[in-house]
């Protein structure tokens, strides 16, 4: 398949914590004790020819367990958007950390794609590390295992292409098997990083985040971001709330909830 689509891409936020600080945020940070909240975002792709959806969050169970705050199921900030997730077709799983990979039962239909390297490292022998295995929770990792078992799973080791101008990249260090989405679009390649940089901090000023598995890979993955985007302005992270303030929101009326990402940046 050949780069001949382009997408409309939207970041649509449905949850965040705001009780938050740097020191939660950077390795060795100057300023640990200054506040700094998260947000937490599942994205869309999609043309007149396919719709495709990056990470599913996750539930209020989840939510309450690790104590975050839901704006509304993924699901339902989903279907704000137009996108029906019992005929959603494709799902691309960045990792399998609890708010990525949260919410999989709620696509029946959907074929997910998948490192090699990230179903691996979470269901082999780091996880005996209370330390590693924290971001994940084991309901979400075995959901993955029974996909596959019904072979609804598409792997990947490394670069693969999704769609036409679709791809994925292994961008590791955050999760072993993390990977980053490059997309095309009318004004060329972004790339949605999502966790292989939680801020534009992250990468801008070479400052891992402190859930790590390599912070060696992290660095590295940084730099490949950038070479993806071509320009490192078109990198978005994965959590930083300066999404919903650098690009335009999708109408007017989701201003703060739902922006898109291949119109530019406004600021």
């Amino acid at each position: 398949m050949s780069e001949t689509e382009t997408y409309e891409v939207l970041a649509i936020k449905y949850a965040e914590m705001k009780n938050r600080w740097r020191r939660d945020n950077f390795i060795m940070d100057d300023d640990h004790a200054a506040p700094m909240p998260i947000d937490f975002f599942v994205w869309v792709i999609r043309n007149a020819n396919r719709t495709i959806v990056v990470d599913c969050g996750f539930d209020h169970k989840e939510a309450a367990a690790r104590g975050r705050a839901i704006t509304a199921l993924p699901r339902e900030v989903l279907k704000d958007v137009d996108v029906d997730v019992e005929t959603v077709e494709t799902l691309i799983v960045s990792h399998l950390h609890f708010d990525h990979a949260g919410t999989l039962y709620d696509f029946p239909k959907a074929r997910f794609h998948l490192q090699d390297a990230e179903m691996a490292y979470a269901t082999g022998r780091c996880m005996c590390d209370e330390a590693l295995r924290r971001p994940f929770t084991a309901d979400h990792v075995c959901e993955m295992v029974k996909s596959i078992y019904a072979g609804r799973v598409q792997f990947h080791n490394g670069d693969g292409q999704v769609a036409p101008g679709v791809t994925v990249h292994h961008t590791p260090g955050h999760s072993k098997g993390m990977q980053s989405v490059r997309v095309m679009t009318e004004r060329g390649p972004i790339v949605l990083a999502v966790d292989a940089a939680h801020f534009y901090e992250n990468f801008e000023q070479r400052k891992p985040f402190p859930i790590v598995h390599s912070v060696e890979d992290m660095l590295a993955s940084f730099d490949t971001l950038e070479a993806l985007a071509v320009d490192r302005t078109n990198v978005v992270p994965g959590h930083d709330p300066l999404i919903l303030e650098r690009y335009p929101a999708w109408k007017p009326e989701t201003k703060g909830l739902v922006h898109r990402l291949d119109q530019g940046r406004v600021s």
